[in-house]
């Protein structure tokens, strides 16, 4: 990413989700105008933060059908095999995992991995440990989506809770089509997101690597067709 798309990145306009707390900070700034300086300070950073950790920019995906994107921006922190959740109803059986950790620093909208249909989405109250821990994935409260690829195979996507994250946004429904690379929700104030990939998938990142919601690719499948080359 060069000098220039950082700056666009930083400077995007925000995500919707993010209106109430502007909004919020806004009027603090100008009671503090009002009322006392550092009243006005403290609306004044609080609205600046909120542009900042709301901000929702455009994203582009590699015109392909054979990858599975990044569905969020963060670092790698877990590649496993895993059973996806339960309350998805989908076959008991480990598939292949890739789990992000988003900072407080992140761009927090989610996005679609690949094109196709969402068959469930099913929202789970729970704990609201540390997202980078193991337990997270289990314990967590979170908002679990099971898509059906156009090649048939199915995928997962985890929107899971962190310590201070106390709101998860959902924003398309069951039955829906969706494409590769689109907004799907937010996650407020660090999280993690799990992919839940096919099991014929080649995995191309690793732990510790930074991705690009949208646009890095995690994994390469013939879910949706035959590799390109």
């Amino acid at each position: 990413m060069t000098v220039i798309d950082s700056v666009k990145s930083t400077l995007a306009p925000p995500h919707r989700a993010g209106f109430p707390f502007i909004a919020a900070g806004f009027v603090i700034l100008l009671l503090g105008l009002l009322v006392a300086s550092w009243v006005a300070w403290i609306g004044l950073i609080f609205t600046l933060f909120c542009f900042f950790f709301f901000r929702d920019p455009d994203r582009v995906p590699p015109p392909r059908n054979d990858v599975l994107l990044a569905p969020a921006d963060g670092r790698v922190v877990l590649i496993d095999h895993a059973i996806p959740p339960q309350e998805l109803g989908l076959p008991e059986v480990a598939v292949p995992r890739v789990a992000i950790f988003l900072s407080v620093l992140d761009v927090h909208v989610n996005r679609i991995p690949a094109a196709g249909t969402v068959t469930r989405i099913v929202y789970r109250h729970g704990a609201f440990f540390n997202a980078s821990d193991d337990k997270a994935a289990e314990e967590n409260e979170r908002n679990a989506l099971a898509i059906r690829l156009e090649g048939g195979q199915m995928i997962a996507v985890v929107q899971i809770a962190g310590l201070i994250a106390r709101r998860i946004v959902c924003e398309v429904h069951e039955a829906e089509h969706v494409t590769a690379g689109a907004r799907f929700g937010i996650i407020r104030f660090g999280s993690r997101t799990d992919l839940y990939l096919p099991p014929d998938s080649t995995i191309l990142v690793a732990i510790g690597q930074r991705t690009v919601g949208g646009e890095t690719v995690i994994a390469t499948t013939t879910a949706n067709g035959r590799p390109e080359t």
